[in-house]
């Protein structure tokens, strides 16, 4: 397993199959990875508050969104973290001038709504709506922050369209481009 850059962030709007990549990475590789949302789960529970509770609290307060963000770019910093998966990881390692490899997972708005359908079961108007909305919150949120927008390519190495492929097929493209 050639692997010519042994990091990787993954980067992508919820559905979009950061999660399900990263868990073939880490099998195929046996690499460690870290979860943005997970430090953002992790944080509530350190702070004994509900998510939707940590979540109100971060955007009444950004210093612990900045707080979070810290943590996470301490993550990208670190050699023994191979794979790090957040929606900013890819604009964070950019900045940082980090040499990894920064994939953006491209999904049109529609086939993410169906896929949070088949993973959550609500309805495709419901799925698409709360898509929408927080992709929108989160955008407002960043560039007011950082002045970031996630969807520019800017900071991306590849970005792969996976509105119309399936994950062994991503997983596949993934590894080309890390081996490659």
């Amino acid at each position: 397993m050639g692997v010519s850059m042994p990091k990787i962030t993954v980067s992508g709007h919820p559905g979009s199959g950061t999660s399900s990549l990263v868990k073939k990475l880490m099998e195929h590789y046996k690499w460690d990875s870290v979860n943005g949302g997970q430090i953002f789960r992790n944080e509530a529970k350190a702070r004994n508050m509900s998510l939707a509770a940590f979540g109100k609290l971060c955007n009444e307060d950004e210093s612990v969104d900045r707080e979070l963000d810290e943590k996470l770019k301490q993550f990208i910093s670190d050699d023994e973290i191979q794979i790090i998966e957040s929606r900013l990881a890819g604009w964070w390692a950019y900045k940082l001038g980090t040499n990894c490899v920064r994939l953006w997972l491209d999904v049109s708005d529609e086939e993410r709504a169906n896929r949070v359908v088949k993973r959550e079961g609500i309805s495709f108007e419901q799925a698409l709506k709360e898509n929408t909305e927080r992709a929108e919150v989160d955008s407002q949120r960043y560039m007011s922050m950082y002045g970031l927008n996630p969807e520019q390519k800017e900071p991306y190495t590849h970005v792969v369209d996976a509105t119309h492929i399936g994950l062994d097929e991503v997983f596949s493209l993934t590894l080309e481009i890390l081996e490659g």
